[in-house]
């Protein structure tokens, strides 16, 4: 069975994880910590029109959504928390940093899939 996952891993690494095909080289900032240069999957950036309570007065914001996966040990073995804060560099090398929430996350095989949330105009 060990040799599946090690294949599985394997695969994630050099196909999915790999800047050549599908990854691109960016930082992340987590928990207090910084992951430079790891390779992620950005999927997503999809705008909604937020739900607005009557006591919320700030119109023309939207909810921005989107999916990044991750390996986990490229962000130190941790498993991010619903509701905690990651900001992720704009493009590789870049000093901007977009802040999301995470919505929520899973982890396959050491793969992690977190959706997270912004609120933009």
């Amino acid at each position: 069975m060990s040799g599946f996952k090690d294949a599985v891993a394997a695969d994630i690494r050099n196909v999915f994880l790999n800047p050549d095909e599908f990854a691109e080289i960016r930082t992340v900032r987590y928990d207090g910590n910084e992951y430079a240069d790891i390779p992620i999957v950005l999927n997503g950036i999809k705008f909604d029109k937020r739900q607005q309570t009557a006591a919320d007065h700030a119109q023309g914001l939207y909810r921005v959504t989107d999916v990044l996966h991750v390996s986990r040990a490229d962000l130190g073995g941790k498993m991010p928390e619903r509701g905690l804060p990651i900001s992720i560099n704009t493009k590789e090398g870049g000093v901007f940093f977009r802040q999301y929430y995470v919505a929520t996350a899973q982890d396959t095989v050491g793969m992690l899939r977190i959706e997270l949330e912004a609120i933009d105009e």
